[in-house]
């Protein structure tokens, strides 16, 4: 091996896998953390984040990562910057090779998030974070007393729509078909909430105004036809779904019918000395705080299973 042996490896730089990062470190068990060319996570795709414990007048996301990272790095914690192009758990010590370098370590926290569905359109990465938005739970309350635009037609669509109407005067909910997908009882309260409407069978063709660097609209196209039309409106919420971070790891951990990892007694996965933390695993809550409680369950869990080998 042309490298030593880690003891710990962690995978993401996100919430989960920094404070996983800083208890592993605290533990005298000098992690290796893989951030990615794209580090920090979601979270550096937000700009204020106000429902983090801590922090009374609110911080932007980068800002809360950068702190995350010093943290973990004070105590110890190596960072190496690069894409993880292949994971073998067949054999131990586990081997990451990440571009041309192959790493060995005895325990890897898998702490790769998952990342949003996108419709796919320029104006929307260029306005992420300055109107459009995949997390009402944490930017809902900046659209407090205006018009909001929700895309979507499941049950997440519609809980964000549900949610947001606590906070907005309006909000439309846009979808490309003539019905929801969402469950029943969510339908019912959506249709029974008279601040929500519905926009059927429309595609949203571009998010305006990338030019003012902010939400002023959206141009949509109706089913089968080609003429366009405006839709007013301060801020829009894209809810088709997220894709969790694992298609390296497909077939050498357990996971569900959508990808995420399963874990079990905490944060153990299927393979011993393999854990998971975070939007890996979680697809329900999907918070940074709970992030970052399950990135601190994985080193906890991992420290043990470390005393328990010798």
């Amino acid at each position: 091996m042309s490298t030593p042996v880690e003891e710990v490896i962690i995978l993401g730089s996100g919430p989960a896998g920094l404070t996983a990062a800083l208890y592993t470190a605290r533990a005298n068990l000098r992690p290796l953390l893989i951030e990615g060319t794209e580090a920090g996570g979601q979270l550096v795709l937000t700009t204020m984040v106000e429902n983090y414990p801590g922090f009374p007048e609110g911080l932007l996301g980068p800002d809360l990562i950068r702190s995350m990272r010093q943290q973990a790095e004070r105590f110890g914690t190596t960072f190496l910057n690069g894409d993880v192009t292949a994971v073998d758990l067949s054999r131990r010590p586990f081997a990451l090779t990440v571009e041309n370098d192959v790493r060995h370590t005895n325990v890897l926290i898998i702490a790769t998030g998952a990342s949003a569905n996108l419709i796919g359109l320029e104006s929307e990465r260029k306005l992420l974070g300055h109107g459009v938005s995949t997390c009402a739970t944490c930017d809902g309350f900046f659209f407090r007393d205006q018009h909001v635009a929700v895309v979507g037609g499941g049950d997440s669509a519609v809980e964000e729509a549900i949610f947001l109407a606590k906070f907005a005067t309006k909000v439309t909910l846009i979808h490309r078909r003539d019905k929801l997908r969402a469950s029943k009882i969510m339908q019912e309260r959506a249709f029974k909430n008279p601040k929500i409407e519905f926009l059927w069978n429309r595609t949203i063709v571009e998010i305006l105004d990338a030019s003012q660097g902010k939400v002023t609209g959206v141009k949509t196209r109706v089913d089968g036809s080609t003429s366009l039309e405006t839709l007013v409106c301060d801020g829009v919420f894209v809810a088709i779904g997220h894709s969790p971070n694992t298609k390296l790891l497909a077939g050498q951990l357990e996971m569900d019918e959508r990808g995420y990892i399963v874990t079990h007694h905490g944060t153990m996965t299927s393979i011993p000395g393999v854990f998971a933390a975070g939007d890996v695993q979680d697809h329900v809550y999907k918070q940074a705080i709970t992030a970052a409680g399950s990135g601190c369950m994985a080193a906890l869990d991992a420290e043990r299973y470390l005393e328990n080998l010798g």
